[in-house]
């Protein structure tokens, strides 16, 4: 066999790696720069290659085959020892490099929105975002920072709380009729809720924290994702569990509103990490001072 033909097209893999790591070809087609279809036709074109089906298509985006989640498996080490020799080869030109993990929305909603900050304040830094909705190694990918969800604990990892997380219902303006005299579980019993199916929690730990019995389930609809979640509720659909810093933009720009009010923790929160085991780089440590200090003034 020759060796062209050993070797899938490679901007096929790229696309592939892009969509199983954002579990949605609109958002891998963001962070490629590409067009959504055009991711969709790269991922058919490597499974036409490899003969097998890699996603299964829904109603709500794509899911990784058995198949795709071991090729994934497989491609995402050597995928990631690419980008690091090359960011080794680019980076001899003499800027600093730092490269940051995080979700994908708290990138596009948060973080990415404020860089220009940091590069005004260290112009001798450059800052590589990796976003991926999985939990990567930190060693072995090379990465020198995570924005972690969770509780502040993950084994080999150094953790300090960056962003507390509050999680809270929200709705289009107009959408909900709210007395201040009536209890908000009476309140909603008047309103279609939207469930984030990843999520499926979250109405009955936001009832907990109010001290309220948990929602009827029939009164609720399922929606994967919970970008998609607060799109239907900003479409006037019903309402949705919000959650900061994500939804914060939306709230700023009255999109969305939050009926009664917007102070429910979550009790969980997002924690900057880094590896214990490697002493962190100068430009490491600056680009954490930036995080620090740009979450405490969200």
């Amino acid at each position: 066999m020759s060796e062209r033909s050993r070797l899938p097209p490679f901007a096929a893999l790229r696309a592939f790696h892009a969509a199983a790591n954002h579990e949605r070809f609109r958002e891998a087609a963001e962070a490629l720069g590409i067009t959504e279809s055009a991711i969709s036709h790269q991922v058919r074109r490597l499974e036409e290659y490899l003969h097998v089906a890699l996603f299964e298509r829904t109603a709500n985006g794509a899911r990784l085959t058995l198949a795709g989640q071991r090729y994934l498996a497989e491609i995402d080490p050597a995928i990631r020892r690419i980008q690091a020799a090359t960011e080794t080869i680019m980076g001899q030109t003499g800027r600093k490099v730092v490269r940051v993990t995080l979700h994908p929305t708290l990138a596009v909603t948060w973080l990415i929105p404020n860089l220009g900050e940091l590069e005004r304040q260290h112009p001798e830094i450059e800052v590589q975002l990796v976003t991926t909705i999985r939990p990567l190694n930190l060693r072995r990918d090379q990465i020198d920072l995570a924005i972690r969800h969770g509780r502040g604990q993950w084994p080999s990892l150094v953790s300090r709380l960056l962003l507390e997380e509050r999680a809270f219902p929200v709705c289009a303006p107009g959408y909900l009729r709210v007395d201040p005299q009536e209890r908000p579980d009476t309140t909603l019993k008047r309103a279609r809720l939207i469930l984030n199916t990843r999520s499926p929690e979250e109405w009955e730990e936001w009832s907990r924290v109010r001290g309220l019995p948990p929602p009827e389930p029939g009164t609720m609809i399922g929606i994967e994702g919970q970008e998609d979640s607060l799109r239907a509720a900003e479409g006037g659909q019903g309402v949705a569990i919000g959650r900061s810093p994500f939804v914060d933009e939306r709230l700023a720009r009255g999109t969305l509103v939050a009926p009664f009010g917007a102070d429910d923790p979550s009790g969980t929160a997002y924690y900057l990490c880094r590896p214990a085991d490697i002493a962190p780089t100068a430009a490491t440590r600056q680009v954490e001072r930036w995080l620090e200090a740009l979450a405490a003034h969200t």
